[in-house]
């Protein structure tokens, strides 16, 4: 099992012995991590608002988001072509519970963007006023990817594209909890 230890600013893995190794160390906090179809890693860094790639044993910048994430980058999905869907928090979390006004931050909140990387590291924003988007996955077919709003306290589903855009977007699930990283079964 691969995990990103965002504590420690390192990729993980865990075997079914417990045995932990450091596979990557980073000067950011790890968030989502995917692979592209040839096998590389790609690492969310979550400060630098970047996806980053493994290369051999070097981490080189795969795309860069501050264009899209207005705060931190957060979970990401890698499609089977090697396209990679990239949330972020859309406003300071940390300052906004810190700082005694948690219900007015939440209420000024625009909601936050979804980045689409292609393959080769362009970036396109996809969705927009996502309430903090954090786990997705895709359905078998690939033809609807499933976001996690932790804020909105619901799954939305898009449509997508044959070009991976996100299109009909709607209400897939209201939620009693605050969803994070999520993972679909049959």
């Amino acid at each position: 099992l691969w995990f990103s230890d965002f504590y420690d600013h390192a990729v993980k893995t865990v075997d079914l012995d417990g045995r932990v190794e450091t596979k990557v160390v980073l000067d950011d906090q790890p968030s989502g991590l995917g692979w592209l179809p040839d096998g590389r890693m790609l690492i969310v860094a979550m400060h630098q608002r970047a996806v980053l790639r493994m290369e051999y044993d070097a981490l080189v910048v795969h795309a860069e988001l501050s264009g899209v994430a207005t705060f931190h980058c957060n979970d990401m999905l890698v499609d089977r072509i090697g396209r990679a869907y990239v949330g972020n928090f859309g406003f300071d979390l940390d300052a906004a519970i810190t700082g005694g006004d948690f219900a007015g931050a939440l209420a000024a909140y625009d909601g936050a963007a979804l980045a689409r990387v292609d393959p080769l590291g362009a970036v396109h924003t996809v969705a927009a006023g996502l309430r903090f988007p954090n786990g997705m996955v895709l359905t078998p077919d690939g033809g609807t990817l499933i976001v996690a709003e932790s804020l909105g306290r619901r799954l939305t589903a898009f449509d997508v594209g044959i070009d991976g855009s996100l299109t009909n977007q709607r209400v897939w699930a209201e939620l009693d909890a605050t969803p994070d990283g999520i993972c679909l079964d049959e």
